[in-house]
């Protein structure tokens, strides 16, 4: 249920959808809807808003912080003594809030938390709208409002078709590596121009983003939060980052932000024990502590939690007109035992490893979002085999639209990094995916996960010599497109970056100067493109109608051969992936129709670095074969990937 509050005064913004408010002294309503974890709008109210109040201009600071002794505001502008700033408690609520006449933007400013114990901390605003640049960690104030969108009619065209039935083609990226000036890091507004053009040329259709929340620490790629409503300044301010989206949207493409509800950074000026007291994590130390990333588990069970969380994924959803985001580490959420050891974990209260209160705060944010925002992207990177992740709540799944198919990933890198001469017996990691690719709705990722750590970058998992390396690449990129499910690659795998993936230097742009790397770059832009152009490759993704299978079988050759389908059945592709170096001639397969098939891409095409062995018009016959009526015999080049059409439909 969407709540509007009548004593305020709307401010509608040019462009943008919602509605926001001038900010004042927390309503009753507002704090009620607070404490039942019902207030999805907290940034409206919590946080430092330039306000016109007692005659005067200002910013309104409000806090919830119920276990402090006192609360004050510290910043350069009363030379961070505080003694003269000291917030005003509401009633019994917990909310603090204090107005400061004269006060400028990027003044900056902390509160000074007086514990019951009489300890003192400094803590940066958690609804703060901008922060300091690393190493400083102080909140900034700073206006959202004025920034003049014109993505009107980007927004339009995505709440007129359904994104199910949309090409999706993700462009994974961490801003800070992408590509740098002087080692430096490009500005959002420099990004905006560079890595837009970059990805719109290069045929992909959206942008996802490694987080972008504010965050202390370059080595934990954003994945460690304190500032969960503010855009790192490590790339400029929040405006900039708004005019970079803005700039996305009227290219034609989306933005998908990366968001970590699950856990958060240890750091003293963040969450962590905000007022004394293990607010933000809960009192169970068991729960609260997550040894395995070093950090505090968010505690679902605190309503005032799931107001704050649900907020935040709506505020970047409506004032920085975000697509969708991608929600981290969900199995971890699910399982009160997710990589933890015997006595590390306790049991829910009927004795289960599920998180009850984490599934129940799930749905709930899906339900939230998607009454708010239809055409949003919900995506939960889960690992395991919980069911219905993508089904509807009121069925008993949990909401989200869409889940990255790890399952699919793992198989078949799994299956690439074989010598070839190994792959046959390994034929079910290849084609198991099919057999439940239509669970769920499914993104198949190969994301920045698995060029770290050992890993070896993506060309570098290939087996073989040089040129085999890429015709492998080649090869699982051309299954990956035609295979049902939206698609993700991270940054630098599009020319075959060697090295793995560092957060500290930008990707080795220079290699593109060599021959093959500029060729499987040619590739994968023309593949992006030739994907869009496909309906068959895309529009039935997560219907059984858009898939069938012609030869499955052919493990021996490590062939398989399989077909994709528009809504138009008239409308399909057929596909035929060769994992072996062997080049075969005369290689017949079934096909639907006794008319002539051209060959509309081939990854073994010279332009791409291949081997040139392609096919013109081919023409079936009637012999039926591959339980089809009609068959074609064909060249097959090695570690390829072929598509045929009809000729003429």
């Amino acid at each position: 249920m969407i709540f509007y509050y009548p004593h305020r005064n709307p401010i509608h913004k040019k462009g943008g959808i919602g509605i926001s408010y001038l900010p004042q002294i927390p309503s009753e309503y507002d704090l009620y809807l607070f404490h039942q974890g019902n207030h999805f709008n907290i940034y409206q109210v919590f946080g430092a808003h330039r306000v016109e109040a007692e005659g005067a201009s200002g910013v309104r600071f409000t806090l919830w912080a119920p276990n402090a002794r006192d609360v004050r505001v510290v910043g350069n502008f009363n030379k961070w003594q505080g003694q003269a700033h000291c917030m005003k408690k509401i009633g019994q609520s917990g909310v603090w809030s204090l107005f400061i006449p004269g006060l400028k933007d990027e003044e900056l400013y902390k509160y000074e938390i007086h514990t019951p114990r009489g300890e003192v901390y400094l803590k940066a605003d958690p609804c703060g709208f901008f922060a300091e640049s690393r190493p400083s960690t102080a909140s900034k104030i700073f206006s959202l409002a004025g920034y003049p969108w014109q993505d009107g009619s980007w927004r339009q065209e995505q709440s007129a078709c359904p994104v199910y039935e949309r090409p999706v083609n993700i462009y994974e990226v961490h801003l800070g590596s992408w590509r740098r000036k002087n080692g430096c890091f490009l500005s959002y507004r420099e990004l905006a121009h560079q890595l837009v053009d970059y990805a719109l040329g290069m045929g992909y259709t959206h942008i996802e983003l490694l987080p972008v929340m504010e965050h202390p620490y370059d080595g934990s790629w954003g994945y460690q939060t304190t500032g969960y409503f503010a855009a790192s300044s490590r790339y400029g301010n929040p405006h900039d980052f708004m005019y970079f989206v803005d700039q996305c949207h009227q290219k034609g493409l989306g933005v998908i932000l990366d968001w970590v509800p699950g856990h958060f950074c240890r750091d003293s000026h963040g969450l962590i024990n905000f007022d004394g007291t293990p607010l933000y994590e809960g009192p169970d130390s068991l729960r609260a502590d997550n040894q395995q990333w070093g950090t505090r588990n968010f505690n679902f069970s605190q309503p005032e939690v799931i107001s704050f969380l649900i907020s935040n994924a709506l505020f970047w959803l409506d004032l920085y007109h975000i697509d969708g985001l991608r929600v981290d580490a969900v199995a971890f959420m699910l399982y009160l035992n997710f990589g933890r050891g015997p006595g590390q974990w306790v049991p829910n209260v009927y004795g289960g490893r599920e998180n009850l209160e984490a599934i129940a705060f799930m749905k709930k944010l899906n339900e939230v979002v998607f009454d708010r925002f239809p055409q949003a992207l919900m995506i939960a990177e889960e690992s395991t085999a919980w069911p219905r992740v993508t089904g509807p709540t009121y069925l008993g799944g949990l909401g989200y639209n869409y889940k990255w198919n790890m399952g699919w990933m793992n198989d078949i890198l799994k299956y690439m990094e074989m010598d070839p001469v190994h792959r046959k017996w390994a034929h079910q990691q290849l084609t198991f995916s099919f057999m439940y690719t239509y669970s769920e709705n499914f993104i198949l990722p190969l994301s920045h996960d698995e060029v770290v750590h050992g890993k070896k970058s993506l060309i570098n998992k290939m087996p073989g010599d040089y040129w085999q390396k890429f015709a492998n690449l080649r090869t699982l990129y051309g299954y990956m497109m035609a295979h049902p499910g939206k698609k993700l690659l991270f940054m630098g795998g599009e020319f075959g970056q060697f090295l793995e993936w560092q957060e500290y230097q930008s990707l080795d742009w220079h290699l593109l100067d060599y021959d093959l790397h500029q060729k499987l770059h040619c590739y994968v832009r023309e593949l992006n493109h030739f994907y869009q152009r496909e309906k068959s490759l895309w529009q039935l993704d997560h219907h059984g109608e858009g898939f069938q299978w012609i030869d499955p079988h052919n493990n021996n050759q490590s062939i398989i051969t399989f077909m994709r389908k528009a809504r138009d059945l008239r409308d399909f592709t057929i596909i035929l992936c060769n994992f072996t170096p062997v080049l075969r001639e005369g290689y017949r397969i079934g096909v639907p129709q006794g008319v002539a098939y051209r060959e509309v891409f081939n990854s073994d095409w010279e332009i791409y670095g291949g081997s040139g062995q392609n096919n013109g018009i081919l023409r079936a016959e009637k012999i039926s074969w591959h339980n089809q009526p009609f068959s074609l015999e064909m060249k097959i080049p090695p570690l390829a990937v072929v598509f045929l059409k009809p000729a003429v439909r």
